[in-house]
């Protein structure tokens, strides 16, 4: 993911590392210019949701010729169910050396749809921040949105976890991967869990998790059915795992969980059915039904091992688990090329699943949509007659 550009540490940049911790401008219809499809030079990393009336909100980041101090954040909507998309209608923009990227859009419980952004001096700044604005009224003809909020210190590209108290749980982290001189001492450099009890009025410090072969952490939650956490994390070598039972104040079993990864963000979430959605990607012979049992469940070994071809982000593949993610279904291929990666989704109340990523971040510069059913993965392939792949939603460049 992060073939970051740094700013060289100097006096005056040290002077300057905490403009950061500003609002970033908001800037409305940002149709030209820099933020042009066709003179974006790369785009990646994008975020999805669906609002109650049924409005789509993509998201996603771009800005310069790679992830530096230029990336700015890009908002576009959708009101006929992603068949055309808006001009983009928002940017988030900071100004001087600080950037905008890993945005993540998420409908909370009472209907607000919140964008929610990381912000750094430069590449990576050991510090960065998660900020966010909300939108009070997403399905208006003309959408307002709020001034910025900076809940704390580390990146959130994956939505909160709604609890069955009310809780909301927000993954946000402070990277293992990359040390800045800017700020070399932050505490709680974990993957980290932040909560809110009050709906969104307040952010409160909860929980981190370390671990070996931590990376960009990137981690997911998941409220179990007996009510304890499980949480998923992004490591150089698959995915790693630990679990709370007293809401995400502490977490144990931590250690790696066996389900394989290009070191890469992956999705994972509780479907109105019961079933955990994953999104991932799939080894190469996970088409093969060998070892599945008479139901076509095949366990976490074989959505894992070393057969997958290392560091390449193929086949990116969804997967459905009935017992709590001790075993998965065979995989639907939603897309098998390679430079496919960084999933995001929704459900909609009828059950079809719509799901974002991108392809090619820096040649193609395609964000894409899938849209598929728990039928479709249960017959690793496509049977719904909704269902489509590799629908297009932006094309830089062009």
């Amino acid at each position: 993911m992060h073939g970051l550009t740094q700013i060289p540490v100097t006096e005056q940049t040290m002077a300057e590392k905490d403009e950061a911790l500003k609002p970033s401008d908001m800037v409305m219809e940002p149709t030209g210019g820099k933020y042009a499809g066709k003179n974006r030079q790369w785009q990646g990393i994008p975020s999805l949701t669906r609002t109650r009336n049924g409005r789509l909100y993509v998201c996603f980041y771009s800005g310069g010729d790679e992830e530096g101090a230029e990336n700015y954040v890009l908002l576009k909507k959708s009101d006929d169910e992603g068949r055309t998309w808006s001009e983009p209608i928002l940017a988030v923009d900071p100004a001087g050396n600080v950037r905008a990227f890993d945005p993540c859009l998420w409908t909370a419980p009472d209907g607000r749809v919140f964008l929610f952004w990381a912000q750094s001096y430069g590449g990576f700044d050991g510090r960065a921040g998660c900020w966010f604005s909300v939108c009070e009224a997403p399905d208006a003809k003309n959408q307002e949105w709020s001034e910025p909020f900076r809940i704390g210190d580390g990146v959130m590209l994956n939505k909160p976890t709604v609890l069955q108290n009310g809780d909301w749980l927000l993954p946000i982290s402070l990277w293992k991967a990359i040390a800045s001189e800017y700020n070399p001492s932050c505490p709680n450099r974990l993957a980290n869990v932040y909560r809110s009890s009050d709906g969104g009025k307040s952010f409160h410090y909860l929980s981190g998790v370390d671990m070996p072969d931590r990376y960009y952490d990137e981690h997911m939650l998941v409220e179990r059915t007996d009510g304890s956490l499980w949480m998923l994390l992004r490591l150089q070598t698959g995915l790693g795992e630990a679990f709370s039972a007293d809401g995400g104040k502490t977490w144990h079993s931590i250690a790696k969980s066996g389900i394989w990864g290009p070191n890469a963000r992956f999705f994972i979430r509780r479907l109105r059915s019961g079933r955990l959605l994953l999104v991932n990607h799939a080894r190469e012979s996970g088409e093969d039904t060998s070892g599945a049992d008479a139901s076509g469940a095949i366990s976490k070994a074989n959505i894992s091992g070393t057969d997958m071809v290392a560091g390449k982000r193929n086949r990116l593949a969804a997967f459905l688990s009935d017992d709590e993610g001790k075993t998965w279904s065979r995989p639907l291929i939603l897309d098998e090329r390679e430079d496919v990666s960084y999933p995001d989704g929704v459900e909609r109340e009828d059950g079809l699943i719509e799901l974002i990523y991108d392809y090619s971040r820096f040649a193609q510069k395609e964000i894409l949509m899938a849209k598929f059913r728990e039928e479709d993965i249960l017959a690793g392939r496509m049977v719904s007659a909704d269902g489509k792949l590799r629908i297009l939603v932006d094309k830089a460049g062009e």
